[in-house]
């Protein structure tokens, strides 16, 4: 069989039984359209997946080096090729996983970019109320930020979904696991001016009769569009900083840990499967208090 085939039949795998979202799965097939762009170029497109050895893969990611593609890339792309080849041997198209011995490059662990208390503030402050958008975007980054929402989270939350009386919302997020995160009463109390005041006043379109943030023709909002807002809200606010959703989900957890949130809550309300990525915002506070010693500190003080 070629490429195309099992490919074909990974995709359906990952759909099926694994659950996994379109976008993981999209993610998954550009990693493998790499091997075979390599396999391509080197002369080896006549190779079929059972038929590559680890050398083969060791002279990919060399490869991988010399196209630019960074550590993280790399280390992805590796990831996803893994997936494939574990899909191949629980179909017992192959006997032995070649991918298993392959080493990943070496990390530099990268904190994530934050906005400051005051940013988020000139950001809601830029918002222009007096449109009929501007109840929905200021709601959208009381959420955001106020519940550490992915934004994909966001885009998908739905009115049943919303148990404000409790002061809770439900979350659908990686893996369709289901996690209840706290709401603070201001996030409700825009929520719930954006729903009474502009969403009640938006004909839904069919099938999104229960999402509860619209665009103006009453469908579902696309995650492109939530990163244009910000960057507009951004920009307005005087903020250089690269700003997109996860920048709000980032500032979230790392002011949580800041103010002495206990890491294992933090992963909790970010749906983290592994503490170890819920850590990295340990790593922002102790690089604030570094920032805080060499700004006050008489011997320190440049």
């Amino acid at each position: 069989m070629n490429w195309e085939v099992y490919i074909r039949g990974f995709k359906s795998f990952l759909r099926l039984e694994k659950s996994v979202s379109p976008n993981t799965i999209e993610a998954y097939i550009r990693d493998l359209e790499r091997l075979m762009l390599f396999l391509d170029e080197a002369g080896y497109n006549k190779l079929t997946p059972e038929k590559l050895t680890l050398s083969h893969f060791e002279e990919f990611i060399g490869w991988l080096g010399k196209k630019g593609y960074n550590a993280s890339t790399q280390s992805r792309t590796i990831s996803g090729i893994r997936t494939f080849y574990k899909y191949l041997m629980i179909e017992d198209i192959i006997e032995n996983n070649p991918t298993e011995l392959i080493e990943r490059p070496r990390l530099v662990r990268q904190l994530p970019d934050t906005l400051s208390q005051k940013e988020i503030q000139n950001m809601i402050e830029a918002i222009d109320l007096s449109k009929p958008e501007g109840t929905r975007n200021l709601a959208i980054i009381e959420m955001l930020y106020g519940c550490g929402l992915r934004v994909s989270e966001l885009t998908n939350l739905k009115l049943s979904d919303l148990y404000f009386d409790l002061g809770f919302i439900r979350v659908l997020g990686k893996g369709k696991k289901q996690r209840w995160v706290p709401i603070g009463d201001h996030a409700v109390k825009q929520a719930m001016i954006y729903i009474e005041n502009w969403r009640s006043l938006t004909l839904p379109k069919k099938g999104s009769e229960d999402i509860v943030f619209l665009n103006r023709r009453g469908e579902k909002m696309s995650r492109v569009m939530i990163f244009y807002i910000l960057k507009d809200l951004a920009q307005r606010a005087g903020i250089r900083k690269t700003i997109s959703p996860h920048t709000l989900r980032h500032s979230f957890a790392s002011h949580l840990v800041e103010n002495g949130a206990g890491i294992r809550a933090v992963q909790d309300m970010l749906g983290h499967s592994s503490i170890t990525t819920t850590e990295i915002y340990t790593h922002l506070n102790i690089k604030m208090l570094r920032e805080t010693l060499d700004k006050y500190h008489p011997l320190y003080k440049k």
